[in-house]
């Protein structure tokens, strides 16, 4: 069908992808449902995240498996934060990246979601986690609704972050995309903090917003174009995001045809 209609938004990068990432949030699909998604949608993911301390969860035959199965078709596979910020209170960082290496991992995610973590501890587990050889991923803001960081707050986060050796830098949205973040009570975009992360840390290719809800990622498509990073996308959304970056959805087709 493609060699008839082109796409109504031209410019979305093929992988490998410097940006314009999708980050797909796994709370558990089986090996035949991780295969069926990785055929149908590999060529539009980048990074796959198993949730918060899933990964301790799956029988560990079916974890490397699983994690093999998401390498071996071109994607970054990491576990979800939480489990990180645990291993965090149990003084056990070294131990886990060491066992994340083991079973596959290619990257790691650094937050203090739910913790409390001094800018120098962060650095130094950033550092870490990039000297033993993965890709990091860390994320600022705070999972509770009652625990808003200001927009200043997380610029200033975001480009620690950079310096210390992150890769991308995710802002919170959880998998409600509701009341953190950026995003008020209703999932939408609170525009004075994000106006101000945005002018404070100057970086927006190296930011993963994660958008779960559909009219957010339409409104990020509609501020930055096709090549925004998103994160936080259900497995079985991934197709929906993409058609939605290209134009062939009515929630982005329309802002095309009106112009034109």
């Amino acid at each position: 069908m493609k060699e008839i209609v082109k796409s109504p938004i031209q410019g979305r990068v093929g992988k490998p992808r410097q940006f314009g990432i999708t980050m797909v949030m796994d709370k558990g699909l089986g090996l035949a449902e991780t295969r069926d998604f990785l055929a149908l949608g590999s060529e539009y993911v980048d990074f796959v995240k198993l949730a918060f301390g899933t990964a301790a969860v799956y029988p560990p035959a079916i974890l490397q498996e699983k994690i093999a199965l998401i390498k071996d078709s071109g994607n970054d596979v990491y576990p979800g934060g939480t489990f990180l910020e645990i291993a965090i209170i149990q003084k056990k960082v070294p131990e886990f990246l060491e066992r994340a290496g083991c079973v596959g991992f290619t990257a790691i995610e650094v937050s203090d979601g739910t913790i409390e973590l001094s800018a120098e501890r962060r650095r130094t587990i950033i550092g870490m986690a990039a000297k033993a050889g993965f890709k990091v991923l860390s994320e600022v803001g705070k999972k509770d609704p009652r625990q808003k960081t200001s927009g200043r707050a997380m610029a200033n986060a975001v480009l620690n972050d950079l310096d210390a050796g992150s890769k991308l830098v995710i802002v919170e949205g959880r998998e409600s995309g509701r009341g953190v973040g950026i995003y008020d009570k209703e999932g939408h975009i609170e525009q004075e903090r994000f106006e101000e992360l945005l002018s404070c840390s100057g970086v927006q290719n190296a930011i993963i917003w994660e958008a779960p809800l559909k009219d957010q990622q339409s409104a990020l498509i509609g501020l930055f174009g096709p090549n925004v990073n998103m994160g936080n996308i259900p497995p079985h959304e991934v197709i929906a995001l993409e058609s939605m970056r290209l134009g062939l959805r009515n929630d982005t087709l329309k802002s095309v045809y009106q112009r034109d």
